[in-house]
């Protein structure tokens, strides 16, 4: 028996299309009323500095809360249970608070209108158009597994076709992103936030009261192929595929906690893009501090379904399990990507399932949205403006973000179906990180604290760096360096870091500088202290304003859930 299209179908009804007609409405209307507050190019790439911290911290955490995280984070939760929880706590709060303390004040003080822009300034043309090639072209590849992973479960829920439903989910994103730009994208992000939690909370509470609760949860999942270990975050052995515990802590630390996660967190100008639309520099560092409170809490709505899915799910328990823990096809034909669907199907009664659709479709379109927004902004300003037509007014470029968001969204549904190639887009979205997001985060922290470092550096080191890393995948993937899993993205990051600061330390060492009067405000030495201080006045007073303290809070949260977990 396998599970066939049929199986995973959900016996939508009226009220759950009309639902779902509301929430598209919803959605495009937010776009038509955001497009009134568009006059100019910075309104439509940046929302006008100009939007509170509340709302930029909300988009913050929900432009991350896509497809990959809902869907993939399940799939996690069913195969190694609490170990995946270090996807939130390690692997990104530490970084998402080291984005608001430390680099948020260069981000917002410098007044760049992108993360490219910023690396023009501090290492000039060269650095400047590898870092929005490649941004560019790695936001279009991402926003094609969004697409894609959308369509597919539209198709097996609802049974639209696969071409369908990729082009009526571009129509819609495209139609409030290019109406309203950034802010039509965030305002929408803080929809789709709430409605994602609206989608998946009862599905985690109704799921506990099937499995006998908390303690009923704990005892299947005890007792399952997984064992005790999927009980514990820690040491994780499971997730990283290490037999040592040392070895197993060591690369859940450093690989993911450290290189792919500061490398994901402080220099993707798609998380960046929501701080720097905020109003203030105290509102802007406020912006990832206040998306790190909701973020520690997503493991428990998206990890948790997928545990109950893993012992409840009569296709994912049992010999099911195990056979796929085992890395051989279940005997009923389903993977662990459908633990969140399956357990859909067996557990929401129709409205409430027009409800858990539209959250679906809600982190998707956020995902890609993002993706666009994005894309959009650092085409514009850093490759179109800057090299192809420059000195043009603000109008033309106004209309060119429009333009280059229908033709990312084109593109984006061609790369959908690069990702349909993968059977796991997770090994897809982390590949892509170790090739864009490593690098340029080594080139970062090298060029923000060492005023020494030249702009032929800049640049030599980023591509390098890159360069290691697709050759880390090629040598996987033709099998001379036997990495399953997700093992050649993580040591294909590790390898791009490392060459990065080697060869930019040493290109540094026979190259000049540029002069220290140019490095103000770009180099953490050279900038008056006063410049990186945020305003303690007005809409940004009180102690509960303090970003410090606020870091601290979250902070000393999730050491405290580490500890429990």
């Amino acid at each position: 028996m396998t599970v066939l299209a049929q199986d995973l179908r959900l016996d939508a009804n009226a009220i759950d299309y009309v639902l779902l007609a509301f929430y598209f409405a919803l959605v495009l209307g937010i776009g038509y009323l955001a497009r009134k507050q568009v006059s100019s190019s910075l309104d439509f790439f940046l929302s006008g500095r100009s939007l509170p911290a509340w709302v930029t911290g909300l988009a913050f955490v929900a432009a991350n809360l896509g497809a990959i995280e809902v869907m993939g984070m399940s799939a996690n939760g069913a195969q190694y249970g609490l170990p995946t929880v270090h996807y939130f706590w390690i692997g990104a709060i530490p970084a998402m608070l080291f984005l608001a303390i430390v680099m948020m004040p260069f981000y917002y003080g410098s007044k760049v209108r992108s993360v490219p822009e910023f690396m023009l300034r501090r290492f000039g043309k060269p650095a400047h158009l590898v870092n929005g090639i490649s941004f560019a072209t790695a936001q279009i590849l991402i926003a094609g597994a969004n697409l894609f992973l959308l369509a597919s479960v539209v198709n097996l829920l609802l049974g639209w076709p696969i071409w369908l439903s990729i082009i009526l989910a571009a129509v819609i994103v495209l139609g409030y992103t290019a109406l309203g730009g950034l802010s039509a994208a965030i305002y929408n992000e803080v929809l789709q936030f709430f409605v994602i939690v609206a989608a998946l909370l009862p599905l985690t509470l109704v799921g506990l009261h099937k499995v006998g609760g908390w303690e009923g949860l704990v005892a299947q999942v005890a007792a399952g192929p997984g064992g005790e270990e999927q009980l514990s975050s820690w040491p994780g052995n499971q997730l990283t595929g290490f037999g040592d515990n040392f070895l197993s802590v060591l690369g859940i630390v450093f690989g993911l906690g450290f290189v792919l996660s500061f490398g994901y967190w402080t220099t993707n100008f798609v998380e960046v893009q929501r701080a720097m639309a905020s109003k203030s520099m105290s509102a802007a560092q406020r912006t990832p501090i206040i998306g790190a409170f909701p973020k520690m809490l997503v493991p428990f709505i998206v990890i948790i379904p997928g545990m109950i899915a893993g012992v409840s799910v009569t296709e994912l328990a049992g010999e099911n399990k195990a056979a796929l823990m085992a890395g051989e096809p279940a005997p009923s034909g389903a993977t662990f990507n459908d633990a969140l669907l399956l357990l859909m199907r067996d557990l929401l009664p129709n409205g409430m399932l027009g409800i858990a659709i539209a959250g679906l479709l809600a982190s998707f379109m956020a995902g890609m949205a993002a993706n666009l927004s994005s894309f959009n902004t650092v085409f514009t300003y850093d490759i179109w403006q800057a090299y192809l037509k420059k000195g043009r007014s603000d109008e033309y470029y106004l209309k060119t973000g429009r333009v280059v968001t229908a033709a990312a969204t084109i593109l984006a549904i061609g790369t959908a179906f690069i990702a349909s190639t993968y059977a796991n887009l997770m090994d897809y979205l982390q590949q892509l990180f170790s090739f864009f997001n490593a690098p340029l985060f080594a080139t970062f922290i090298l060029g923000m604290f060492w005023k020494r470092m030249t702009p032929t550096a800049g640049w030599t080191g980023l591509v390098a760096g890159t360069a290691s890393a697709v050759g880390v995948f090629v040598l996987a993937e033709t099998g001379v360096w036997d990495l399953p899993g997700q093992g050649a993205s993580f040591v294909g990051a590790g390898v791009a870091f490392a060459v990065d600061i080697i060869v930019s330390v040493v290109v540094t060492m026979v190259t000049q500088p540029k002069p220290e009067p140019q490095l103000v405000g770009l180099v953490y030495s050279l900038t008056p202290k006063e410049q990186l201080k945020r305003s303690t006045v007005g809409e940004d007073a009180g102690w509960y304003r303090n970003p410090g303290l606020l870091a601290g809070i979250v902070l000393a949260a999730t050491i405290i859930l580490n500890i429990i977990f």
